[in-house]
């Protein structure tokens, strides 16, 4: 909270900040006050903008390490957050911190400059949809902040608090609290939100709907012991439904398409934060994710993905494997995948993808010789040939996320990327997770289910996918399909926050049945004359599986025993944070709710 003040001033004076898509123009700030801007509905929408980019900047830096890394879906060497070893002073902790204070404090101001400026000009439902969309993206920061930190203090309208000089005083609100904060801020935003928003790509009411559901199951289980909240599930199935059956919305029916920028807005996306190549002015409106998780010569631009990777783990849920011992195939240049999401979310050895490289580059090979990409990016070609080396040490690399080169991103967007920055959307609320979150609050607390209604949202979800449909599911159908369905969208850590409410022991247990693994020696690559190997100590260094092939060395350094417990399933609060406030180490206490309300 340390940065709040500072925040607050910013975001007061600050009317828009960017532009992406159509519908997010930012107005010349140098031509308004707060007293003259707020004339029509376009200029109240104009004052959300920032919402769905800048103050999420540094959150979105440190949301796939909690989400996937955490979770054991991402694998970072000596990250704190793969051996769940985070701490206080962390640069990711503290970050993730201030940006979601910061997402608070601004729309927090969106709200109370509308009420306070809003002239003649603007109509009743431009305002209530303006200060609706305000409201979901402030439940949203708060539904991080409780599955992240636990109990945190509620800021309901930073202007009064400052007032009162007790703002770095607070204390923190207990998780029930929290959580009925957040249902009482989407039930306002839903009452004020259209069905449809005026534009495509902006919060509307199916949007709160499905967030809401998803607050209520993660709700369920807290304070519960062994099964949850039966009220809180039919709440969760109520408002899913809304958005399965009467929002009219469809899954996009070709799952990659989902993360292409063409398909930027679409059915699929419920929320998302909408991000713009802005320049340097306006950096923190980009999304530079990429750069976080591709090799350093994928596009012309500087990447980091060589010391990370999808981990072993999340390619066996897929039914993969990069070592001699397959589970499909081996390291095969004729990978079969039945899951269609697999290569739409990793690429490994043998995969090709048409939407990377189309302007197809030539560069040269270990060789010397040119290699060509005819049919756009080839894994094995670039990998093996031209790196000389996988630059994972897990033996995949992310495709989430990934824009591809700058005709790419050009072919996709009309623009090209600057630096490494980019126009993909990032959707941290799709369709897909409000079926599954319907087919589970359904399923409830019973063993299995075969109802009609969550067989139809889980099996249309396998259906896009390209596996086989089932008759009956369990709640270990559903975990594993969510993460599956989800991997590399931040999510995945959450789902074992929620089951650790209930079922502490079970959530433990299934993080140390994790294989938090990686390989060493990892430079095999395959030609047509068969596998070759480089790197120190040649080609017999390296041990062969059964065939007679190269097989990666297994990371023994990697601990094999238990190192989670229970005090894992919460982030400390950032040193910074408690410097300023040093309530918040203290417990928290029990906040009145009637206080507060929305106008």
């Amino acid at each position: 909270m340390q940065r709040i003040n500072k925040l607050l001033l910013f975001v007061a004076i600050t009317i828009g900040m960017i532009s992406c898509e159509d519908f997010l123009n930012r107005p010349d700030k140098a031509n308004y006050t707060l007293s003259d801007f707020y004339q029509n509905d376009e200029q109240c929408f104009q004052a959300v903008n920032p919402l769905y980019t800048v103050p999420w900047f540094d959150f979105f830096r440190g949301w796939l390490r909690v989400g996937d890394c955490q979770s054991g879906n991402y694998f970072m060497d000596g990250n704190g957050f793969w051996m769940l070893t985070p701490n206080e002073d962390m640069e990711e902790v503290k970050s993730m911190s201030a940006s979601l204070w910061a997402v608070n404090a601004r729309a927090n101001t969106v709200l109370e400059n509308i009420n306070l400026y809003a002239g003649s000009g603007t109509t009743e439902a431009g305002r209530n949809a303006a200060k609706g969309e305000a409201l979901v993206w402030k439940a949203m920061a708060y539904f991080y902040m409780v599955r992240i930190y636990g109990a945190v203090p509620i800021v309901h309208n930073n202007t009064e608090l400052l007032a009162t000089g007790e703002y770095n005083g607070l204390y923190r609100a207990k998780i029930d609290n929290v959580y009925d904060y957040i249902v009482m801020t989407l039930e306002k935003a839903i009452e004020w939100l259209p069905e449809k928003a005026h534009q495509p790509g902006r919060i509307d009411r199916y949007s709160a709907y499905g967030l809401l559901a998803k607050v209520y199951l993660a709700k369920s289980g807290y304070g519960q012991s062994g099964t949850r909240n039966q009220d809180d599930l039919d709440k969760a199935k109520e408002y899913a439904r809304k958005v399965v059956r009467e929002s009219g919305r469809i899954l996009e029916p070709v799952y990659a398409d989902i993360f292409r920028g063409s398909r930027n807005v679409s059915d699929e996306s419920l929320i998302a934060w909408r991000w713009v190549v802005a320049g340097e002015t306006y950096w923190t409106a980009s999304n530079d994710l990429q750069a976080d998780l591709v090799s350093s010569a994928f596009s012309e631009f500087s990447g980091w993905g060589s010391w990370s990777g999808p981990s072993l783990d999340l390619q066996e849920a897929f039914g993969e494997k990069f070592d001699g011992s397959t589970l499909s195939g081996a390291i095969s240049p004729n990978r079969q995948n039945t899951d269609r999401r697999r290569k739409a979310t990793m690429m490994m050895y043998g995969d090709v993808y048409e939407y990377f490289w189309r302007d197809h580059p030539t560069k040269e090979g270990v060789d010397g010789q040119p290699v060509s990409f005819p049919n756009g990016f080839d894994f094995a070609k670039f990998y093996g040939q031209v790196v000389g080396d996988f630059n994972s040490s897990t033996g995949a690399n992310c495709v989430k996320h990934i824009v591809g080169n700058n005709a790419d991103h050009l072919a996709e967007f009309g623009v090209p990327m600057m630096d490494r920055k980019s126009n993909l959307a990032t959707h941290i609320l799709r369709l897909g997770d409000v079926y599954l979150v319907y087919a589970e609050a359904i399923l409830g607390n019973n063993a299995s289910t075969s109802d009609p209604e969550a067989l139809y949202a889980f099996n249309e979800i396998r259906k896009r996918a390209g596996v086989p449909e089932k008759t009956s599911i369990t709640f270990d159908d559903l975990f594993k399909e969510r993460r599956l369905e989800l991997a590399f969208e931040g999510d995945f850590w959450y789902d074992f926050v929620r089951l650790s409410y209930y079922k502490p022991d079970e959530a433990l247990a299934r993080l140390n049945a994790q294989n938090r693994k990686n390989y060493t020696g990892l430079s095999t690559y395959y030609l047509d004359e068969g596998w070759k190997t480089w790197g120190q100590g040649g080609e017999n260094s390296y041990p062969k599986d059964d065939n007679g092939k190269p097989s990666p060395r297994i990371n023994a350094e990697q601990p094999d025993g238990k190192p989670y417990t229970i005090d894992k399933f919460t982030l400390p609060f950032p040193s910074t944070d408690l410097a300023m406030n040093p309530n918040l180490a203290k417990d928290p206490v029990d906040y009145d709710l009637s206080q507060y309300s929305y106008e």
